[in-house]
């Protein structure tokens, strides 16, 4: 079957570097990508509703990221321009849609960001465009949700424009994979679709990864999360089993890691941030109540982990009884605000739940994160961040390690520390100042 000519005009476009890519939602992974189409000479569009952002990425021609340790500057080698004029999604000759996808009040999925998006682009489509969708969503959400709101068009699906799903597998901070180093998962709602999103994303990654479905594509996505939650979960409830028994978890699961098969290593820690493993399960889990199915096991793997902030500030009033002192008016350093090591992301960070905790027990709290200079906890309250020097760690009563960046001087700490709670092993447990939790 020979393409049609929308395709066949797309493929050209993506070929010789032409074709104007529209990324909608300029957040941790539709920025990444517009630079990475960038990089390969097409003229971007990133379009998203908050203004100030907006502004601020026009200004600068580009924004400022951390990798790993490192801060980069990244600016757009192609011409780029940021808008909040969904009108222009006309000039696109692609439109990726990276837009969140959090829990409702009753953690239920909210896609209202999806159709939104789609019904703002509807009314701007035109022969030989693609949508393309890579927010985090159940299985159905392109071909049942967002793909009515574009069929609004009056376009034919599979010949004048062409939908698919690729699922982001964006990593904050990993200096070792990038999108091009990445494998993408590719889906179309027909196989013209199918074609259109190798089109589109082959140019810009090394390896492509086919999938028969859109479905098959977004529980894909699904399953990377739900895999590492619920083995997190496991880790998580090993751990507090191994603090019974006395035994050390850092321990125990540096020497397993040592099996050259059959077991891969998961670390506990204060409980899990970010989007994809606090949120991600729970849009499956939703989903499979429509199947009249019940998923005790991702549920439970996220109860597990949800109440590992508590246990922090359990094992928190446990060091400091050992020193007679009750946790309200206790000084208290947490060390660490960002979800994981070296990036200043905060989303669903663990941490802040830390925080709240310790503030709600009459903590004198005190956080300390290089890369977030102030934050703003659920209730209100407002927190800047301090050095953690000498002077200000010897101080406190307990320091509580939530978020182990590289930048903190861990053995001034284990120096000066009068006590630690280190929920991320980097200090001897034998030390008898430390508490492991």
């Amino acid at each position: 079957m020979q393409p049609s000519h929308a395709l066949a005009a797309f493929s050209e476009a993506m070929r010789d570097g032409s074709a104007v890519i529209g990324v909608i939602g300029l957040g941790y992974v539709g920025l990444p990508l517009a630079h990475r189409f960038s990089e390969l000479g097409h003229r971007i569009v990133g379009f998203d509703v908050d203004g100030g952002k907006v502004a601020a990425l026009n200004a600068d021609n580009g924004w400022r990221r951390h990798v790993g340790a490192r801060v980069e500057d990244m600016r757009f080698p192609a011409p780029f321009e940021a808008t909040t004029d969904f009108s222009r999604a006309g000039e696109c000759d692609a439109l990726i849609i990276c837009v969140p996808t959090p829990l409702g009040k009753y953690h239920d999925p909210d896609i209202s960001f999806i159709l939104d998006a789609a019904r703002e682009i509807c009314p701007h489509l035109r022969s030989g465009q693609v949508v393309a969708l890579e927010s985090t969503t159940y299985p159905g959400t392109t071909e049942e949700d967002m793909l009515p709101e574009l069929a609004k068009s009056g376009l034919v699906l599979g010949e004048d424009y062409f939908v698919v799903y690729s699922p982001e597998r964006e990593d904050p901070g990993n200096e070792k994979f990038g999108i091009r180093q990445i494998p993408k998962v590719v889906s179309g709602v027909t196989q013209a679709c199918l074609k259109a999103a190798e089109a589109l994303y082959g140019p810009a990654v090394d390896t492509l990864v086919p999938v028969a479905s859109t479905r098959v594509a977004e529980m894909t996505k699904l399953l990377e999360n739900i895999h590492r939650a619920v083995n997190i979960g496991l880790v998580n409830e090993m751990k507090t089993l191994a603090d019974r028994m006395g035994i050390d978890i850092f321990d125990v699961i540096r020497a397993a890691a040592t099996k050259p098969f059959g077991f891969t290593p998961f670390y506990p820690g204060p409980g899990v941030g970010g989007h994809c493993i606090p949120v991600d399960p729970f849009y499956l889990t939703w989903k499979a109540r429509e199947y009249g199915l019940h998923t005790r096991f991702i549920e439970l793997a996220g109860e597990i982990n949800r109440y590992m902030p508590d246990y922090i500030v359990e094992k928190t009033m446990a060091a400091l009884n050992a020193d007679r002192k009750a946790l309200n008016g206790a000084r208290v350093l947490v060390l660490g605000a960002a979800f994981k090591k070296n990036i200043d992301d905060m989303r669903e960070s663990p941490s802040l739940t830390v925080m709240s905790g310790l503030l709600g027990h009459g903590a004198d709290l005190a956080y300390a994160d290089p890369f977030v200079p102030s934050l703003t906890l659920e209730d209100g309250t407002r927190l800047a961040s301090v050095v953690a020097d000498e002077a200000r760690v010897a101080a406190q009563d307990v320091v509580v390690v939530a978020t182990d960046h590289d930048a903190f001087d861990y053995a001034m700490i284990a120096r000066v520390a009068r006590r630690i709670v280190d929920t991320r092993g980097r200090f001897a447990a034998a030390d008898e100042r430390v508490t492991r939790a």
